[in-house]
């Protein structure tokens, strides 16, 4: 089943926007890996490696339904913060514009009546209810912790814990 050439383009570009997504949070690690928060460097590492998934999941459902990926440049990311906490306010203001993605392809594919869009893209928004709690609990952490370097270990070595 093709898909309308309006709700493909949505698709086309939060490819691109997912790849791009994952290349924000390697820059993110790449910050922390030059500080002493490794487990903040490996919680980037992981939300880097779900972007790349979640993009992924969006090409098959384009080749699924008979149309061709294009592969759209990235630009390059900024790699240097003031702060865990700057880096994770700016993970957070990232989820909600892809939120906002998300339930733009959604509303289109409804409007466009195309169930099997609306199917693949229920799992996408239900994802970003959970991208936003993870990164909010993690900003939440970090403030408690008001600059007191053990605090912020012990959250960094929390965060090094995550599993993917």
């Amino acid at each position: 089943m093709l898909m309308n050439a309006k709700l493909l383009e949505l698709y086309q570009q939060q490819i691109k926007n997912e790849f791009e997504s994952a290349y924000i949070y390697l820059g993110m690690a790449a910050y922390f890996e030059t500080t002493p928060f490794h487990g903040f460097a490996q919680w980037m590492h992981i939300q880097a490696k779900e972007e790349t998934e979640h993009a992924m999941r969006l090409f098959r459902h384009v080749c699924d339904r008979g149309h061709q990926v294009e592969l759209r440049p990235i630009a390059g990311q900024k790699t240097a913060y003031g702060s865990p906490l700057e880096a994770f306010k700016e993970s957070l203001a990232h989820e909600r514009l892809v939120t906002q993605e998300i339930h733009e392809m959604y509303r289109t594919a409804v409007t466009l009546e195309d169930f099997p869009a609306q199917v693949e893209l229920q799992w996408f928004i239900n994802e970003q209810v959970e991208e936003e709690r993870n990164v909010q609990d993690m900003i939440d952490k970090i403030a408690a912790a008001e600059d007191r370097f053990p605090a912020m270990l012990a959250i960094d070595r929390i965060a090094g814990q995550r599993d993917e």
